[in-house]
């Protein structure tokens, strides 16, 4: 909460305080009953309209901002009861942060800005150094090495920002909008150097965006906000089938629904004598095999993770999501 006296005032009034108590006292509630768990390897996006508290729930799992209530459990300990010294130590060796204006430092090159969290950790200079050299081409940047951030395009300038997150090899990694400022083809190549990375590396990761194109490219699950509140979290496909409120529907209605859809959610059980000769993976896209499926009289069997049929996929059902049909039930 912002304002004067918010730890009284919440206590006061039972840490549940009306949205008319709370513009009486002159406070604004930007982050509130937020309760999310975040697994091990996946990307978790949260989302929401601007003001809707993404960027302050993020920097309170930071303690960039204090937290008024409640508690932040990282690795089994709780960051609300960490000392100044000690989230200094786990921000410096287990959170890497990327945000929307790279503030790269520019008197500095490509491999000194990467470099520089490791030297203010002290470490040798030749050793930060390699391990920075190791990141630059990770992230695509070999050869610029000795450029200086004026002499890059603005992708290039977010690529050594990442770099930069990244030579820390951190547990946690907090992206806010970090693609937002740039133009949409670049954008559209950050997402897929996002993900190539992710492959690669399998970082816990949680990415604010308010565009849900984006989120459902990248995300596993997603939370969606709204005046400071979640309200509803799971997969993009989730979020479409099952909109918890008449927000989120709305929020998700004009997504097309191949891109989000799978093969899992629109087939139907097998049936018996089936002798279909093609097949999908369970969790394929509609948008994906909407070729394959589209010149197919006969439709294509679905299959688990195990390679065992547990459903079958029309023609017709596939035509139908990429029309729309249907859309509204």
């Amino acid at each position: 909460m912002f304002g004067n006296n918010a730890e009284d005032f919440l206590a006061a009034h039972n840490f549940t305080p009306t949205d008319e108590q709370l513009a009486d006292a002159g406070l604004i509630a930007a982050v509130r009953n937020a309760n999310l768990a975040v697994v091990k390897g996946e990307i978790f996006v949260i989302m929401g309209l601007s003001g809707s508290g993404k960027s302050t729930l993020v920097r309170c799992m930071s303690r960039l901002i204090e937290p008024t209530a409640g508690r932040v459990i990282f690795d089994k300990h709780d960051l609300s009861q960490a000392s100044e010294k000690e989230l200094i130590e786990i921000r410096r060796h287990k959170m890497g942060m990327v945000f929307q204006h790279f503030a790269l430092l520019p008197h500095l090159t490509v491999l000194r800005n990467v470099a520089f969290p490791l030297e203010i950790q002290g470490i040798d200079r030749r050793t930060c150094e390699q391990r920075a050299q190791e990141i630059i081409e990770i992230v695509g940047l070999k050869g610029r090495e000795n450029y200086y951030p004026r002499e890059l395009s603005g992708g290039q300038q977010q690529r050594v920002g990442i770099a930069r997150s990244l030579a820390v090899e951190p547990e946690i990694w907090f992206l806010d909008e970090p693609f937002s400022a740039l133009d949409p083809l670049i954008r559209r190549e950050m997402q897929d150097e996002f993900l190539r990375l992710q492959n690669m590396l399998q970082k816990t990761i949680v990415f604010i965006t308010h565009d849900f194109d984006e989120a459902i490219r990248l995300a596993d699950r997603i939370a969606i906000m709204k005046d400071g509140d979640i309200i509803q979290i799971g997969s993009p496909e989730d979020l479409v089938i099952q909109p918890a409120t008449k927000y989120v529907a709305e929020f998700t209605k004009d997504i097309p629904r191949a891109k989000v859809l799978s093969a899992r959610a629109i087939m139907t059980p097998p049936k018996d004598g089936d002798t279909l000769t093609n097949s999908v993976p369970a969790d394929t896209k509609v948008q994906d095999l909407a070729a394959q499926l589209v010149d197919s009289q006969t439709g294509v069997a679905v299959t688990d993770e195990d390679g065992s049929t547990i459903g079958h996929l029309s023609r017709q059902s596939v035509i139908d999501v990429l029309v729309g049909k249907n859309n509204d039930s």
